[in-house]
Order: structure tokens, then sequence, then C-alpha cells
């Protein structure tokens, strides 16, 4: 049994006499976190009374609840909750010992952080963060003890306090805020219901505001997968997330070795007003909500990742810098980053039609993930795709080398823009040739990568050279004619070196199976990665990719003839107009056509058009 409590008026044991200034003056930028350290205190004293309960067999069959209640005419708001109550004794030490004197360390340790909504909580504080936004508070609590006397603790703002009893006939507490003039928004139910709806929407025990029910108990992640349909996971989602479209999968989690983790993590559907720069998981506390910009305990490269993830081994206010650091923070990161990479290989195994279009909204990320960690890449490496030519199907890079291994084994052809390479696609597609479509903005270094971590493999762009399936065997240009004792090759290579006289451009001399092009521009692979490379790095402005190029002209176009023909019959002017116009075709597959030649190659092509 307690005993008596008689009136009394007393100082709290503090040097610092202008704490509550200081208090509000530190904590004042989020402000309103004020309620879920209130409520997050009525539940903690729930699960004492319920573990005291068990333990006891005390056969208190309550039905445990938070009630929050507005009165506008006394301008205030009250928590109550039935859990443990205090003591006399009990207010005495946590509320005007443990947490103002610790309010002291507080205010030493952590006058310089730059943070200040870490502060909220450690050293006794979550309590009195109640005098952000009031400048009066009063405790009333009666103990769950047989015979225990019902207190009430009364402080103004400053550091002196009463205490005595009073008639109080439910178990539990109140906390009771006198709100100042500038707080008179937490009167009214919408501003308190957002507020409760962040931080307290998937508390364990029912919160009321004035007697409605707003949370949700028992959220998604707190159940076995095993009996949750999709749509329970997709109507969940949208309860996060009320605006999204459906987002593409979902992983659960419930990890209870070595560290405890519970929650699901949805990969969106990606939009342009997506940020996916910023974090966008939830993290929760025993399903406290503690922070929804908390990047550390997702990997880099799946940023874009939502949801929920309940940690209940990290502290309620966890800091930022306490993230970077802890070692249980990077076992999350790589156990998320795991999940993720099992279910990529999952997707891709089940039902390749459904993943493809996954893949069109994740693979930047997936290349992107392999590339900074070496587990992630050994898991996914093989079930990556690519969008393929043909018959515009996806192939995996297994498959592709494997089907073109006789035509180009450990080699792989590919484009990064389907308009200004289709000639060159044309002829592969005419040689029943594959090439895959890399056109991301990734892709440049993910080639690189790949390459890294296979030696023999080798990317090549469609246009930096001619394979030679592409090329036919012609004995008629290797034929000596006429008194210059010259190949047909050679005088035509001759013809278009005269007629273009351009600097840097290399004239090539071939026979391809395809007599539809006349003329096609090639890029040096390595000497053109090296540009982009020196560019990408800040080493000047954009190279000029053409400053060395090669001209390959086919003397199987009739074009090509119908140029040797004109120069034969000495019709210099026709040919070299020819020339220009092969030339300027070629150029205008890559889009490369200076100002100064359009306007030729305009007046040019309405000749040419006259003379037919």
């Amino acid at each position: 049994m307690s005993d008596k409590v008689e009136k009394e008026e007393g100082s709290i044991s503090i040097h610092t006499e202008n704490i509550f200034p200081i208090i509000k003056k530190w904590l004042y930028s989020d402000k309103d976190i004020f309620l879920r350290e209130l409520v997050s205190n009525a539940v903690d004293a729930i699960h004492k009374l319920q573990n005291v309960n068990l333990i006891e067999g005390l056969q208190i069959a309550d039905e445990y609840k938070v009630n929050i209640h507005i009165d506008k005419e006394a301008g205030t708001l009250t928590v109550t909750d039935n859990g443990i109550g205090m003591t006399a004794e009990e207010v005495r030490k946590y509320i005007n010992q443990v947490a103002f004197s610790s309010a002291e360390d507080f205010i030493e340790k952590f006058k310089d952080l730059e943070d200040k909504n870490q502060i909220i909580g450690h050293f006794g504080l979550g309590f009195y963060s109640s005098f952000m936004v009031a400048d009066h508070v009063e405790i009333r609590t009666l103990s769950y003890q047989e015979d225990a006397e019902a207190v009430h603790w009364n402080c103004e703002g400053t550091t002196t306090y009463s205490l005595e009893p009073i008639d109080k006939k439910e178990r539990g507490t109140e906390i009771i805020l006198h709100l100042n003039e500038d707080e008179k928004e937490f009167l009214e139910a919408d501003s308190v219901s957002e507020v409760l709806k962040k931080f307290c929407n998937f508390l364990p025990v029912s919160i009321t505001l004035e007697g409605e029910e707003i949370n949700d108990k028992n959220p998604l992640w707190t159940r076995s997968a095993s009996e949750i349909s999709d749509d329970e996971y997709k109507e969940f989602y949208r309860k996060l997330y009320p605006m999204s479209a459906d987002p593409l999968f979902w992983i659960h989690l419930n990890i209870d070795f070595p560290f405890n983790l519970k929650g699901i993590v949805y990969f969106p559907h990606l939009t342009n007003e997506f940020d996916v720069t910023k974090s966008n998981i939830s993290l929760f506390c025993n399903q406290v909500f503690v922070s929804d910009n908390t990047p550390e305990l997702i990997p880099e490269f799946l940023t874009p990742l939502q949801g929920c993830l309940d940690a209940p081994d990290l502290p309620l206010n966890v800091s930022r810098s306490y993230l970077q650091n802890d070692p249980q923070v990077r076992k999350i990161r790589e156990v998320i980053s795991g999940r993720v990479a099992a279910k990529i290989v999952d997707l891709a195994k089940k039902d390749r039609d459904v993943f493809e279009p996954i893949w069109e909204d994740i693979h930047s990320f997936i290349k992107y993930g392999m590339m900074r960690e070496d587990k992630f890449y050994e898991k996914v490496k093989d079930s990556v795709i690519y969008r393929a030519t043909g018959d515009d199907r996806y192939t995996t890079l297994p498959d592709y080398l494997e089907r073109g291994k006789d035509k180009h084994e450990n080699k792989v052809y590919y484009a990064n823009d389907e308009g200004t390479q289709a000639t060159y696609l044309k002829l592969f597609k005419s040689q029943g040739m594959e090439v895959l479509i890399l056109d991301a903005m990734i892709d440049n270094h993910f080639m690189q990568f790949l390459e890294s971590k296979n030696t023999d493999l080798k990317f090549e762009r469609v246009d930096s050279d001619i394979t030679e399936n592409l090329l036919e065997a012609d004995p008629s240009q290797k034929i000596v004619e006429g008194a210059d004792n010259k190949t047909k090759g050679e005088k035509i290579e001759q013809i278009f070196k005269d007629g273009l006289d351009i600097k840097g451009l290399t004239i090539r001399i071939e026979t391809l199976k395809d007599d539809s092009v006349p003329g096609m521009i090639l890029l040096n692979e390595q000497s053109r990665r090296f540009k982009e490379m020196t560019h990408m790095m800040g080493q000047g402005d954009m190279p000029d990719m053409f400053s060395d190029h090669t001209l390959m002209i086919n003397t199987a176009s009739p074009a090509v003839e119908k140029v040797l023909k004109l120069q034969d019959e000495g019709d210099t002017e026709s040919a070299t107009m020819l020339i220009d116009q092969i030339y300027d075709l070629a150029m205008l597959s890559h889009q490369a056509i200076s100002k100064e030649r359009m306007a030729g190659f305009l007046e040019r092509s309405g000749k040419l058009l006259g003379m037919i």
C-alpha cells in the first residue's frame, strides 16, 4: 500500500533555471513531435501493465486504449491512457528527478548539435517536449497497485511544481496541456488528426481522437506473408500512397536473427514527378513512426523503394549520425539488397511477359546496383535482360552470346539510338544478326563494367566497324585497270579522297552484301568511348566525335558505280556532287551535318532530283 500524499510544493533539482525557454528554442523546428512522445509514453504505460498483468496474474481485462481529447473553451489538449499509472514516488522520480537532471546533460552535450530533432526523447526529454506547445502542464495519475492513491502534478513552465492527492477512480495517466497562444492549431481536430496519423498510424494500441479510432493496430507487416493476398498488399500501398499507381512488386520482410526487422518495401511505378533522389521509406520502432527520411537504411541504388520498415532494436529517437555508423544498419542494407536481388531472379524465372515491362522501370537501378555491389551483381547477373532487334524481344546476355557464337563469339553488337542508327540495324537484320538496344544513360558505364568483369567480352556499337558477316568477297575490286595501274577499289578510294578533301576523314572500300547503302560513317569504338569519358569527367566541352572518322564506301552500291562512270566520262562536276551527297547522307544518319553543309545538301538534293 502506498504512503498517503500530502500536498507539496517544491523546486525541481536543476541548476539551469531557464530550462523551458531552452527546450522551446531548441525543439521548436518540429514541435508537433510532442504528440508522438506523449502517445508513445501512453502506449508504453499500457505495455508495462500488460506485462505485469501477465507475470502477476492480475486478471485485468480492460480494453486498452489511448484517447486524445480537445477542449477548445479551456484551451487544453489531454492525452489519457489506462496503463500502469504512477504513484507519487514514481512521479517524483521519473518526472522531477530523472528527466530534469538529464535535461541539464542534454543542454551541455547537445548545444552545438545541428539536427535538433535528434534530441527529443534522449535524456528523458520525451515528456518535457510538452512545453514546446504548452505553458502549463498537469499530470493526473493513478497506479495499478492495490490501494494506490491518485496524485496530481502541476507545473507552469518553471522549475517549481506542486504535487497533491486527488480523487481519481480510473487507473492510468492523463497529461493535460494548457496550450499557449501560438499553438491554438492543436485545438483543431483536423490538425491533431493529421499529426496522429503521421506519427501514430500503426501503433499496436487503439488510439482515439474524441472517441474515434484513427490507427491501424495490426498493419500488414505484422502478419505472415503466406496469409496476405496480392490485393491486400496493393490496398496497403494505396493507404500509404493514395495518389500513386499500383507498385511494380513488393517484398515482405520478417527477420528475427541476427536482428529484428519487419516491413514491406515496394518498388513503385516511376513517373516524371517521382523524386528518385529522396528516401521514401518510413521507419518505425515497435510500430511508432520515427522518420520518413532515412536513406541510410536503404542501399543507394534502391532509393526509389517505398514502404515501411519496423526496426524495434533501433532507438525511437534514432539520429542520422547513429544510422550512418551503426553496424546493424549496414546489415539491414545488406538484407534489403539481397532480398531485392532474390525478387529480381524470381520474377525473371516465373513469367517473362510480366517481368519485361517491370524491367523497363527498374533496369537503371539494378545495373547501378550491380556496379556498386559485387554480391548483388553475382546474384542477378544472369537475370538481366536486354531488348534485342529481330522480333523485338528481350534476351539475357548468355542467351544472346550463345545464339551468335558462330558469327561473333564473345562480341556484343549494340545500338544506342535506333533512329540515327537505322541504316546499320537494317544491315545487321538483313544478315540475321541480332543487335542489343542499350540506350539508357547508364548503359555506357554498364557495358564497360561488364567488360571489366568478363575480359573476353567486347561491346561494339553497330557504327564502329563492319563485321565480316556483312561483307561480300569481291575479286573484281583487286583487278588492275587502266594505265595508272590501280585496282578498281584503289581508284574509287582516290576519287572520294579528292572529291571530299575533309580533314580527319579516312576512306575505306568494302563490298557489302546489301547494295542499298552507298556509304556509312564508322567511328572507332575505343576512341569514341575515350572522348565521351573525358567529357563526362568535365575535361572540356563536348568533343567532336567526327574529328577522326571513316567513310566506308560500298562498291556494291549502284550510286558508287555511277560515281565511277561519271568520272570515267569526264563529268567531274556531277561525280563530285554525287560524292558529296553520299557523304552527307552517311553523316545525316548521325545527325552530324553542319549548318554550312546542310544548305549545300538541300540545294544539291534538288539538282539530283532534276537529273532523274
